[in-house]
Protein backbone atom coordinates (compact mmCIF):
# COMPACT_ATOMS: atom_id res chain seq x y z
CA UNK A 1 0.00 0.00 0.00
CA UNK A 2 1.29 3.43 -0.96
CA UNK A 3 2.06 5.86 1.89
CA UNK A 4 -0.03 9.05 1.84
CA UNK A 5 2.26 12.05 1.49
CA UNK A 6 1.83 15.29 3.43
CA UNK A 7 0.97 18.53 1.66
CA UNK A 8 4.00 20.79 1.32
CA UNK A 9 3.69 23.90 3.53
CA UNK A 10 3.74 27.46 2.24
CA UNK A 11 6.43 29.73 3.65
CA UNK A 12 6.42 33.50 4.06
CA UNK A 13 10.19 33.88 4.37
CA UNK A 14 13.44 32.29 3.24
CA UNK A 15 14.28 31.64 6.89
CA UNK A 16 11.13 29.53 7.35
CA UNK A 17 11.96 27.52 4.23
CA UNK A 18 15.59 27.01 5.31
CA UNK A 19 14.54 25.84 8.78
CA UNK A 20 11.96 23.46 7.33
CA UNK A 21 14.42 21.88 4.89
CA UNK A 22 17.11 21.61 7.57
CA UNK A 23 14.86 19.77 10.03
CA UNK A 24 12.32 17.84 7.93
CA UNK A 25 12.26 14.50 6.15
CA UNK A 26 11.29 15.61 2.63
CA UNK A 27 10.39 12.04 1.62
CA UNK A 28 7.20 12.48 3.69
CA UNK A 29 5.95 15.34 1.50
CA UNK A 30 4.25 15.47 -1.89
CA UNK A 31 6.68 17.29 -4.20
CA UNK A 32 4.81 16.43 -7.42
CA UNK A 33 3.73 20.04 -8.01
CA UNK A 34 7.28 21.36 -8.00
CA UNK A 35 8.87 22.66 -11.20
CA UNK A 36 12.50 22.51 -12.23
CA UNK A 37 14.16 25.91 -11.80
CA UNK A 38 17.36 27.24 -13.37
CA UNK A 39 19.29 30.02 -11.69
CA UNK A 40 21.59 32.38 -13.55
CA UNK A 41 24.25 33.92 -11.32
CA UNK A 42 26.65 35.38 -13.84
CA UNK A 43 25.61 38.82 -15.15
CA UNK A 44 24.90 39.10 -18.84
CA UNK A 45 27.27 41.74 -20.17
CA UNK A 46 27.34 41.02 -23.91
CA UNK A 47 24.50 41.15 -26.42
CA UNK A 48 24.75 38.93 -29.49
CA UNK A 49 22.59 39.10 -32.59
CA UNK A 50 22.10 35.90 -34.58
CA UNK A 51 20.08 35.44 -37.75
CA UNK A 52 17.97 32.26 -37.73
CA UNK A 53 15.53 30.73 -40.16
CA UNK A 54 12.03 31.50 -38.93
CA UNK A 55 11.22 27.78 -38.81
CA UNK A 56 14.08 27.16 -36.35
CA UNK A 57 13.04 30.10 -34.18
CA UNK A 58 9.45 28.80 -34.04
CA UNK A 59 10.65 25.39 -32.83
CA UNK A 60 13.00 26.96 -30.24
CA UNK A 61 10.22 29.22 -28.98
CA UNK A 62 7.81 26.27 -28.61
CA UNK A 63 10.38 24.14 -26.78
CA UNK A 64 11.18 27.03 -24.42
CA UNK A 65 7.48 27.46 -23.68
CA UNK A 66 7.15 23.71 -22.98
CA UNK A 67 9.98 23.99 -20.46
CA UNK A 68 8.41 27.10 -18.95
CA UNK A 69 11.34 29.42 -19.66
CA UNK A 70 11.90 32.43 -21.86
CA UNK A 71 13.25 31.90 -25.37
CA UNK A 72 16.56 33.71 -24.74
CA UNK A 73 17.16 31.66 -21.58
CA UNK A 74 16.47 28.48 -23.57
CA UNK A 75 19.04 29.52 -26.19
CA UNK A 76 21.63 30.33 -23.48
CA UNK A 77 21.04 26.89 -21.90
CA UNK A 78 21.49 25.20 -25.28
CA UNK A 79 24.77 27.05 -25.81
CA UNK A 80 25.99 26.21 -22.29
CA UNK A 81 25.20 22.52 -22.85
CA UNK A 82 26.95 22.55 -26.23
CA UNK A 83 30.21 23.99 -24.90
CA UNK A 84 30.31 21.94 -21.68
CA UNK A 85 30.34 18.55 -23.44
Amino acid sequence: MKKKLKKFPIFTSDKQAEDFVAHSDLTQYDLSGFKKVHFEFEPKSLAVSVRLPESLYVVVKKKAAREGIKTQRFIRLALERAVSQ
